[in-house]
């Protein structure tokens, strides 16, 4: 299995990452959709949703949402806020979405880079692209690469709860990779992320092979303009063109 299918379905992801600042992602979902110029109730694809709290905010504020993520177990847990007006389901986001043409499309807090492969990227745009109506938007926030090789913690530990978390860090053939071992109940446990370092150019080449033109980056989460060398995001909006 690859280590997105493992990891992210363990209660140890959501124990390590439970104290994330919610209320900056949901100022920054009012000050994007706002940005975007999203008319009410459009239609909007919550792309590898994890455990909802971002659609469940979206669908708060008037709009129509589909959250689709790998986790079964997240999945799950989705369901119960549900609404005729909010829906979850599971989806691999390398395949076709099953669904009417949508209005928007949102991959949040890097949840792209995780494949082998071009190809396999390049589908992820390609069924994006699929979905949207004409001049439907894609938004994929993604980390700046060139951040995070001058801005790298190669090791640090993260106490929750009675766990310490260690992490070390490591940048190999352009992949950052983050070593999580811990220790729990009797047992020691380790798992990985390894998120592609992709630039500018990258992303943009497989916008460009989907009908997906960049029309806005943004370089921090307070949608301050990108700069290469000091923003800690990449946050893209591409427009469907044909």
């Amino acid at each position: 299995m690859e280590w997105f299918e493992t990891w992210f379905n363990t209660p140890y992801y959501h124990i390590l990452y439970k104290d994330r600042d919610y209320e900056e992602g949901e100022r920054f979902l009012e000050k994007l959709v706002e940005s975007l110029n999203l008319k009410p109730k459009a239609k909007i694809i919550d792309l590898a949703c994890g455990k909802g709290r971002h659609s469940v905010f979206l669908n708060k504020i008037g709009f129509h949402v589909l959250g689709l993520d790998l986790s079964e177990k997240s999945i799950l847990f989705d369901k119960k806020y549900e609404n005729p007006d909010l829906h979850f389901a599971v989806h691999d986001i390398r395949n076709e979405i099953e669904s009417e043409k949508v209005n928007a499309v949102f991959n949040l807090f890097t949840s792209f880079g995780y494949f082998k492969t071009d190809e396999e990227d390049q589908k992820v745009f390609t069924s994006v692209s699929n979905i949207l109506e004409k001049n439907g938007l894609f938004v994929l926030d993604f980390l700046n690469a060139e951040y995070v090789k001058n801005h790298i913690e190669y090791q640090s530990t993260i106490r929750k709860g009675e766990i310490d978390f260690h992490i070390k860090k490591t940048i190999e053939n352009n992949h950052v990779i983050k070593e999580i071992t811990f220790h729990d109940d009797g047992q020691d446990f380790k798992f990985e992320e390894n998120v592609k370092l992709l630039d500018l150019e990258d992303i943009n080449n497989f916008a460009k092979n989907s009908y997906l033109k960049r029309i806005k980056i943004w370089g921090d989460y307070q949608l301050n303009e990108f700069d290469v060398k000091s923003s800690p995001r990449c946050i893209n909006v591409f427009k469907k063109i044909k």
